[in-house]
């Protein structure tokens, strides 16, 4: 990603500072992170996330309140456990379906695209933020994120070290690759190939190599020629194929910029 695309949102709207300075403020408290750990596994009364966050009940939906203010959670109507006066009406938080990777990828956007210094503290703030949810919810390991189409928000952990990248039904996954494959919605469109590009961990950093595709391989818009290998940033974009019946996903580091050493 070049200098120019990093400082984007050096010129950012007040406004925009703002409610993005609100939207960290929300995910900038420690038990409301630890809440939406809680309720990524499952629907919780507030009663029982109070007790497993250790603050009072009157904290604890406050907290909540916030998070649903901010379309992370929901709530709907439940029984809560057996209790000594017997079972009882409970409102039940869970995670919004996609909640959490909407928030990964958010943070990811934002964060890449680099915001000026600004009376906020916006720009740090988001650097801190990512490193916190990366940290908490995805043990510090780099990222693939799917911007746009059938798959937006769509993350795939990279925990291991060679990834052959495509469609759904792509075959020819080379020894020792795991797949990362599409949704089935891009099993029709031709420029996504089978499969289309290649991730690999070497000496230490990571890299992606175009299998020859049908549509191409570009990273942060430049094209890769067929089986050319391009190391990667955190940050870089990656397009299978461009327009409507292409694929762009974002790629992201870790807190250190590093992978476990079992990785290097």
């Amino acid at each position: 990603m070049t200098e120019s695309d990093r400082t984007l949102l050096s010129g950012a709207d007040p406004d925009f500072l703002e409610e993005l300075s609100d939207y960290l403020d929300v995910l900038g408290n420690p038990v409301r992170l630890r809440i939406l750990q809680l309720v990524a596994g499952g629907s919780k009364d507030a009663r029982s996330i109070s007790r497993a966050v250790g603050t009072s009940y009157e904290n604890t939906r406050k907290h909540l309140d916030r998070l649903l203010l901010a379309g992370l959670v929901t709530k709907e109507a439940g029984l809560s456990g057996e209790t000594a006066t017997g079972v009882h009406p409970v409102w039940k938080y869970t995670l919004v379906p996609g909640g959490l990777e909407r928030v990964v990828q958010n943070l990811a956007l934002f964060g890449n695209l680099g915001i000026a210094a600004d009376a906020h503290g916006v720009s740090l703030r988001l650097r801190e933020m990512r490193d916190q949810v990366s940290s908490t919810f995805f043990g510090g390991t780099p990222l693939l994120l799917v911007v746009g189409g059938p798959d937006d928000g769509t993350v795939f952990p990279l925990e291991g070290r060679r990834y052959a990248v495509g469609r759904e039904d792509a075959g020819g996954a080379a020894a020792g690759s795991e797949a990362i494959a599409l949704s089935p919605a891009y099993t029709a469109v031709t420029r996504v190939s089978r499969p289309h590009c290649r991730l690999a961990m070497a000496g230490g950093a990571w890299q992606v190599e175009d299998c020859g595709s049908t549509g191409g391989t570009q990273v942060n818009a430049v094209p890769l020629r067929r089986h050319e290998h391009r190391l990667l940033e955190d940050g870089d974009i990656i397009d299978l194929a461009r327009g409507p019946q292409g694929a762009r996903l974002l790629f992201t580091l870790p807190p250190s910029g590093l992978t476990d050493d079992r990785l290097a």
